[in-house]
């Protein structure tokens, strides 16, 4: 058996491609599904069918329903424990840091289609199944409500603080505004007719402004646990 420089099997390696590769086939699948035919309209089944495999299967990479649209947000909660514990940057440049790579891991993906307008139709069709859609947006809300206790937990490492304390949850919740500024303004901004980069631009500059008064705010964020009470 050949292996990789790890001394782990080759076979490893291939297996965990097929898994990302089903993954992404489960999940783009369910998107066009639910584009086409509406949320509710589409079973988990449904998709498991499109793609080959059974329902069961598809619960195996998915937790839910919701998740087979959404479960990209993840890349989200995994950037927030790396970035935002570095001492090295500020509370908000770390922010900014996960911000930029999301948008412009957006913009790449909305380039590589050669019908531009097609590709932010379809950006703002998905958009507009999540606005519309109760069990989408719960459980989208739901997620930024866990961001922050991720967030409240990475920063909280900075400081020797509980993530239960005032300094890290509120200081999560201003980060975590950042991001929901940048949401609302791909909404504002990316769609058919306009080009492309200056649309991310603008959401950048919009980013940056909330940045600005966040960083203000979080000017005295503790570097250390000395002055705290823990009551």
């Amino acid at each position: 058996m050949t292996t990789t420089g790890t001394g782990r099997p080759a076979a490893e390696g291939l297996r965990e491609r097929k898994k990302r590769a089903m993954r992404r086939q489960l999940s783009d699948t369910a998107a066009r599904m639910f584009l086409e035919r509406g949320f509710d309209a589409v079973r988990v089944a449904d998709v498991g069918e499109a793609c080959g495999v059974s329902e069961k299967t598809v619960f195996n990479y998915f937790p839910s329903k919701e998740a087979l649209l959404l479960d990209r947000l993840e890349a989200t909660a995994d950037a927030l424990r790396t970035q935002l514990p570095n001492p090295a940057l500020t509370p908000v440049s770390a922010m900014l840091t996960i911000l930029d790579h999301e948008l412009d891991g957006l913009a790449t993906a909305l380039a590589a289609d050669a019908d531009a307008d097609r590709a932010l139709e379809r950006y703002r069709k998905f958009g507009d199944l999540i606005r519309n859609t109760p069990a989408l947006r719960a459980y989208q809300s739901a997620i930024a409500d866990r961001f922050v206790d991720i967030a409240a937990e990475a920063l909280a490492t900075r400081t020797g603080l509980r993530p239960d304390d005032p300094e890290p949850q509120i200081a999560a919740a201003t980060l975590l505004g950042m991001w929901r500024v940048q949401f609302r303004a791909l909404r504002t901004h990316v769609h058919p007719g306009r080009p492309l980069p200056d649309a991310i631009d603008a959401v950048s500059r919009e980013v940056r402004r909330a940045a600005r008064l966040a960083e203000a705010g979080l000017a005295t964020f503790p570097t250390h646990a000395n002055h705290a009470d823990h009551d």
